[in-house]
């Protein structure tokens, strides 16, 4: 892994990790944050707010862009501590740990962990949340994504089947918000899959949420797919009415979010949660679930578990 300090849209404490598929850019300045995510030599995967990018302190949140550590479930003002400051980034081996201070207001710590997979266009990005508060806290690692423009999310239902006795309870639960529109042009909903295009033109936002056994989701944009992978826990208790992966997306971006379990973390307690993310070349970006079945699903078999 080639590993050097460098600068990055005004911030002059970033971090470039690379293995020469991939590379990726952590900020110091600010975060926990990973503000770029690529091919080498590429386009970056994540959206960054051109207007944002570069400051530092504060005590507004400020969106930035790339990849973010929350905890949900989502309130206001909890879930918006500015990570406005710096944060400590180190090199252990062929791991890169990222600590942002613990957030006054909360109690919590984030921190990162990060690693390529040797050969692969594949990383490994581990979330922490530590409670080093006076008092237990109940939460769940909240992992979000903030993917460039024009794609479309796509999410995996579980496997299908027919009305039998065998099948009177439902398989998986979903999750929509008061401003979910089902009947947004915006949105495919298939037997297998349900597909979520961004649109620059949009006037209103959009999310669901499942419960996500098939533990997988992706973004579609032009020939690039963005695979984001986690282990699904049944039976377990999971943050806005049991969802484990989201859909977010405005006129600006979509966001693919995981989720881990609700946890309660008593103090000096820490709960991880690990999402695999890998990058393709050459899958044409789905319009319709055929062609998720056609194109993507060839694309993403060996990698899924």
């Amino acid at each position: 892994m080639d590993f050097k300090k460098v600068s990055y849209g005004g911030w002059p404490n970033c971090y470039r990790l690379s293995n020469s598929i991939l590379d990726l850019v952590l900020t110091a300045d600010v975060g926990p944050r990973i503000i770029r995510f690529g091919f080498c030599d590429g386009v970056n995967e994540f959206k960054e707010f051109p207007e944002q990018i570069g400051q530092t302190g504060g005590d507004e949140w400020r969106a930035y862009g790339g990849h973010r550590l929350w905890h949900s479930p989502e309130a206001q003002p909890r879930t918006y501590f500015p990570d406005n400051f710096p944060v400590t980034v180190e090199r252990h081996g062929e791991r890169v740990h990222v600590t942002q201070p613990m957030e006054a207001t909360t109690g919590i710590q984030k921190e990162l962990d990060i690693r390529f997979v040797k050969g692969a266009a594949q990383v490994l990005v581990n979330h922490r949340l530590t409670n080093l508060g006076l008092w237990p806290v109940e939460l769940s690692v909240w992992c979000l994504s903030v993917m460039q423009a024009g794609g479309v999310g796509i999410l995996p239902l579980p496997p299908r089947g027919v009305h039998s006795p065998q099948s009177l309870l439902p398989s998986n639960t979903m999750g929509i918000w008061i401003y979910t529109d089902m009947s947004d042009a915006r949105w495919t909903w298939g037997r297998r899959f349900i597909l979520l295009q961004q649109d620059s033109r949009a006037t209103t936002a959009q999310k669901v949420g499942l419960s996500n056994p098939e533990g997988w989701a992706a973004y579609a944009r032009g020939k690039h797919l963005f695979l984001k992978q986690v282990t699904y826990q049944p039976g377990v208790s999971y943050p806005d009415m049991g969802c484990s992966v989201e859909l977010f997306t405005n006129r600006d971006m979509q966001e693919i979010e995981t989720l881990s379990p609700l946890t309660k973390l008593e103090p000096g307690q820490s709960v991880e949660h690990l999402e695999t993310w890998t990058l393709l070349d050459g899958v044409p970006q789905p319009h319709t679930e055929a062609e998720v079945e056609k194109h993507v699903l060839p694309a993403i078999q060996p990698f899924l578990k």
